[in-house]
């Protein structure tokens, strides 16, 4: 009896003419906080000529950005962990851009032979690299560790990422003005730096929002130091939140949560082609030329991420150890870039 009483009442707020205005009002003024001041579609700049690898290409972001740097004539090397969805991406991209020069690279950031062997054939393949978009990343994963001894969503947000770039730098700084745009979260905010878990100690318990917000943390550090080295040699490096955006980064949840959140998410949170703008934004505009070791909100502004991120101290610190878990401190001099 109480259900029905409640049910016919929410029918009946919902019938309201007032309840009917006010909603879509709403609906308005959230989408268009949303569009930001920056647009694909008006920016001219063409990349013919260049090369682009983005990682976790074959869904949401990744592949809307992908799908940008096609439009723009660029050759696009779409970096994915999963064969048939990733050549799905590669067709798809194909047909809407009319490029030709869309290709399918398989690479799982969780693990760092599958990353050294991506490297390696791109330096092979490759003259040139201009553009290095690192998308991929999970969320929501019950910490668990690899076979490589590693915490899987660490593995696959921040050190598959971080040596994916290293060993690609030396073709990054043989193409003119590369970029390098880190996708991280507003989430750093909440996340916090214990290397312990680095190493696979003091892990949470339970999946949620822990390991990955830490990650995307680590991904704006790695950001400061990576450009502090990155000094003269042409190469620019920035962390970008995309904003709060519909994708199937939730399918590691059940089936009931991913589609309340969507069915919220239609009304109030970013399309995937609405979160790719702000690394577009970073990877292509005029005004990000020479700028650096920054982190840029959702609406392509400059924003100060949270203290810890701004630690140059704890940059390093994460560096080394970084270096260390991912054995590039066994075959390199130990000298800077």
């Amino acid at each position: 009896m109480e259900l029905s009483l409640l049910t016919s009442g929410i029918i009946s707020l919902a019938s309201h003419p007032a309840w009917l205005i006010v909603s879509v009002v709403l609906y308005l003024v959230v989408r268009l906080q949303m569009r930001g001041w920056w647009r694909p579609r008006e920016c001219p700049v063409d990349l013919t000529g260049k090369t682009a690898i983005v990682t976790g290409a074959n869904t949401g972001i990744g592949r809307s950005i992908a799908l940008d740097f096609a439009q723009r004539n660029a050759r696009v090397i779409l970096a994915c962990r999963n064969l048939e969805r990733g050549q799905r991406a590669e067709r798809e991209i194909r047909l809407k851009s009319g490029n030709s020069k869309v290709h399918l690279r398989l690479l799982d950031t969780s693990s760092m032979e599958s990353v050294r062997e991506f490297s390696k054939r791109i330096k092979a393949e490759e003259k040139r690299l201009d553009i290095l978009v690192n998308n991929a990343a999970t969320f929501g994963l019950k910490p668990m560790i690899t076979s490589e001894g590693l915490e899987l969503t660490l593995a696959t947000n921040h050190l598959g990422p971080f040596l994916l770039t290293m060993l690609l730098l030396d073709l990054l700084k043989r193409s003119q003005n590369a970029r390098i745009v880190n996708v991280s979260s507003m989430n750093h905010r909440k996340g916090k730096i214990d290397f312990r878990q680095m190493r696979g100690q003091n892990l949470p318990s339970s999946r949620g929002e822990v390991m990955y917000n830490n990650t995307k943390l680590m991904n704006v550090l790695f950001t400061l130091e990576l450009s502090n080295q990155l000094c003269r040699t042409g190469v620019t490096v920035n962390a970008v939140h995309p904003g709060v955006v519909i994708t199937d980064v939730l399918r590691n949840y059940n089936l009931c949560f991913r589609v309340i959140f969507n069915l919220i998410g239609i009304f109030f949170l970013k399309s995937a082609a609405e979160g790719a703008v702000s690394p577009i934004y970073c990877a292509v505009s005029k005004e990000m030329e020479g700028i650096s070791g920054k982190y840029i909100d959702s609406d392509c502004s400059l924003a100060l991420p949270c203290p810890t991120a701004q630690d140059q101290a704890l940059a390093q610190k994460l560096w080394d150890v970084s270096e260390t878990l991912t054995g590039l401190d066994k075959w390199t001099t130990g000298e800077r870039i």
